[in-house]
């Protein structure tokens, strides 16, 4: 399956300061082509890349005062391989973490997840959350956590992820968070999903039902919204005027309609075990 991701973002920096971008696909998602462009005036910048031991790429500058056009579009071509999970990366993952409070909501998850485990329990969560949370863009704030979202029962993506690990944490099941490009998704934007480990893989959890998990390109991953913020910067004030994303899949057939319909009729079943690809 060939996708294509793209991201705009323009910025109105009030002086010196350190911006760190997470827009790139993760390493090591297939690429065919990548162009990824910071412009201020006629001055362009060349940043430095650092990956993470997921393979997260950031990318770092330091912009100076005025506007800074941000541009990013890959063709992503078939599946990214797998990258093998440490024993450290699986205990971090089973700790809480900021937005993820699984000590507090732990007493809840034994209650309504009693007995069961693996597949039973990653379909159990993601319905529960699904059930439980109204996805309300503009409600929710960005310091909320997964406490939060339980007690207000609405929140967008990022809070339907935090709610999915907070509650897979608490039942001993490691469980991260994963930034991505979704191709499909209404209304478009980065996306967040949760992933859970069982059996020696990562399984994506999707309790907002919004995009199509089999189509989905990593960004970042991490413990959970503070570890994969699309932008971080240090040292002076940002503002952003705009900012656009889109994603989409490229038939494989020449008729596109034929192919739509076909991807219709086969959605994404989400008591299936997916991982990103």
């Amino acid at each position: 399956m060939q996708r294509v991701v793209t991201a705009e973002l323009d910025l109105e920096l009030g002086a010196s300061v350190d911006l760190i971008f997470s827009i790139a696909t993760a390493q090591p998602v297939p690429l065919s082509r990548e162009i990824l462009t910071f412009t201020q005036g006629d001055r362009e910048y060349t940043p430095t890349e650092i990956v993470d031991q997921s393979g997260s790429r950031l990318h770092r500058l330091t912009g100076e005062a005025g506007r800074l056009e941000v541009r990013y579009e890959a063709v992503v071509d078939g599946a990214a391989a797998s990258i093998r999970t440490s024993d450290l990366e699986a205990i971090t993952y089973l700790r809480p973490s900021r937005y993820c409070q699984s000590d507090e909501v732990f007493s809840q998850a034994r209650r309504q997840f009693r007995g069961l485990g693996g597949h039973e329990l990653i379909a159990a969560v993601s319905d529960f959350v699904s059930a439980s949370v109204t996805y309300t863009p503009g409600l929710s704030m960005g310091t909320d956590s997964a406490v939060t979202t339980l007690m207000t029962g609405q929140g967008v993506c990022r809070d339907y992820a935090h709610v999915v690990i907070a509650l897979l944490r608490a039942m001993d099941m490691p469980a991260r968070y994963a930034a991505c490009y979704a191709p499909g998704l209404r209304p478009m934007d980065f996306h967040a999903v949760a992933e859970a480990y069982h059996d020696g893989a990562w399984y994506v959890l999707d309790a907002t039902r919004l995009a199509d998990r089999r189509s989905l390109v990593r960004i970042a991953t991490g413990r959970d919204a503070a570890d994969c913020a699309f932008l971080s910067y240090h040292g002076g004030h940002v503002a952003m005027p705009h900012m656009r994303v889109d994603a989409w899949t490229v038939p494989d057939d020449a008729d596109g309609d034929s192919v739509a319909a076909a991807d219709e009729d086969a959605a994404d079943d989400f008591t299936s075990l997916v991982q990103i690809a």
